[in-house]
């Protein structure tokens, strides 16, 4: 994406007004990603500001996180993109050498610290048959794993609003039943620990899908999540047009026909695998939050956000 990355985004003033608005809509958790979000000048202050009203995540590259230490002191939780133990390969895989160095002086400074951060890889052919080697070493540091799936843009919408990515055959996961004995290996390690940030659900999910190319779940895109770009348009995954061009305009749309029809659209669409679409739409309920937190993972940081006069009701509109 970096390669992509427009120069125009929003103001600080405009951002805030973004997040008030989010907040009345009764959105529990925001998560800044990029590009790289570390880059805005301003970030400190949003991140301040976003942590009084959201479970707020910050994804990085590790290049700019130490940098922004004090900012991200702000976030309930910071995760840094590491696919490998193997520092030419991830380089390679990241497309910028020195990648691996940043990422673990990040991740290592960061947890010193005492900043709730997480290594995040993204599980791919490349990897496949490291990630229990790779889960197992930062889990012995006390550091979480939180996990993405190889997956890339197969659908184009004229203004859809980012990309991530094109295919790539060296990254595509080929080896299905492979991948389906990690899922199991990875619930095996997760009875044991809680720092495994994947739910057994999920897993079990992925598993069904390589063994069977059958989905479990329905999209709950602009229903349980929404992506919101650096302009601020608004559209229920970022493969799609968007509902709403700025983010000043989404409550008039939030409940109007048109993005009711959209939802029933989504939710027959099997058009992308993206890991962090199928949380959402696995866990986004109200009770999905519940049992995401008897899985003591970090949303259940949501329940000591919410204010105690709205307990969670809200929660049922996101």
């Amino acid at each position: 994406m970096w390669r992509e990355q427009d120069v125009k985004e929003l103001s600080t003033d405009d951002v805030k007004k973004g997040l008030d608005i989010l907040k009345e809509l009764g959105v529990i958790e925001i998560v800044f990603s990029g590009g790289n979000p570390l880059l805005r000048d301003d970030i400190d202050e949003i991140l301040e500001y976003a942590s009084r009203f959201f479970v707020t995540t910050v994804y990085d590259n590790g290049s700019m996180a130490v940098k922004k230490i004090d900012a991200l002191r702000c976030a309930d939780f910071v995760a840094i993109s590491l696919d490998t133990l193997d520092s030419e390969k991830n380089d390679f895989a990241k497309g910028v050498e020195g990648s691996w160095k940043s990422a673990m002086h990040a991740i290592e400074t960061l947890h010193k610290e005492g900043i709730s951060v997480g290594v995040s890889p993204t599980i791919s052919q490349l990897n496949l048959h490291e990630i229990i080697d790779f889960t197992n070493y930062f889990l012995k540091k006390e550091i979480p794993v939180w996990y993405c799936l190889y997956s890339y843009d197969n659908l184009v919408d004229s203004a859809q609003v980012f990309k991530i990515g094109r295919k790539n055959d060296e990254l595509q996961i080929v080896e299905k039943e492979a991948m389906a004995e990690l899922c199991d290996q990875l619930i095996d390690i997760k009875r044991k620990d809680s720092n495994v940030l994947i739910t057994a659900k999920i897993l079990r999910a992925m598993k069904s899908l390589f063994l069977t190319d059958e989905r479990t779940w329905k999209c709950r895109a602009l229903q349980n999540f929404f992506v919101i770009d650096h302009l601020g348009r608004v559209a229920g995954c970022h493969l799609r047009n968007p509902v709403a061009s700025s983010i000043f305009d989404l409550p008039k749309v939030w409940n109007s026909p048109q993005s009711n029809a959209l939802r029933k659209t989504y939710r027959e669409c099997a058009g992308c695998v993206y890991l962090c679409y199928i949380f959402y739409s696995l866990h986004g309920s109200v009770l999905g939050n519940l049992q995401v937190a008897q899985e003591k993972w970090k949303s259940a940081k949501l329940l000591l956000k919410k204010d105690a006069t709205k307990p969670l009701s809200l929660a049922k509109q996101r």
